[in-house]
């Protein structure tokens, strides 16, 4: 299974860009792992925002395969103890998904079709968190996870 981190816009801020590097180097020795960045739509400034979430919705979705387990990084979603994120993600590791997306939406968040779409929410906090800052703390939570199923000292509790 390959673990894609799929988001909406790309990163200008150097150490969100400098911190997803590094976990994402680090979780290579687990998992294949890549980001794919859509790109952020340009003129909106007439749009609603309903138009934007659409929009970036068509785009999220023309990544996500049939085969893929989507799931969404979102302020709705499941809260986890990182331990708990852990077994979470053993058990979509045994699905045998092709990939198992992680979406990260744009400022407004995601589309209906989005939402329909999707086999999960997640919420990486109660505290709301730029949507390029999540990236760097999502992987690293991805890489915790990977660093307790396999038993190594990362983890301390």
């Amino acid at each position: 299974m390959n673990i894609v981190l799929l988001t909406v816009g790309k990163t200008d801020v150097k150490w969100v860009k400098e911190g997803l590097d590094l976990y994402a180097s680090r979780l290579k020795h687990y998992v294949p792992f890549t980001v794919i960045e859509i790109p952020e739509l340009k003129k909106v400034a007439s749009f609603t925002r309903q138009q934007i979430k659409d929009k970036e919705g068509e785009l999220i979705l023309k990544q996500v395969g049939p085969q893929d387990t989507l799931i969404l990084l979102d302020e709705h979603g499941r809260e986890f103890r990182s331990l708990e994120f852990a077994e979470y993600m053993e058990k979509q590791l045994g699905t045998g998904a092709k990939n198992l997306v992680f979406a990260v939406g744009g400022a407004y968040g995601f589309s209906e079709p989005v939402y329909q779409r999707a086999g999960g929410k997640i919420s990486l906090s109660k505290m709301t968190f730029s949507h390029q800052m999540v990236r760097t703390i999502f992987a690293e939570q991805l890489y915790r996870a990977f660093t307790i199923l396999k038993g190594e000292p990362y983890h301390h509790e």
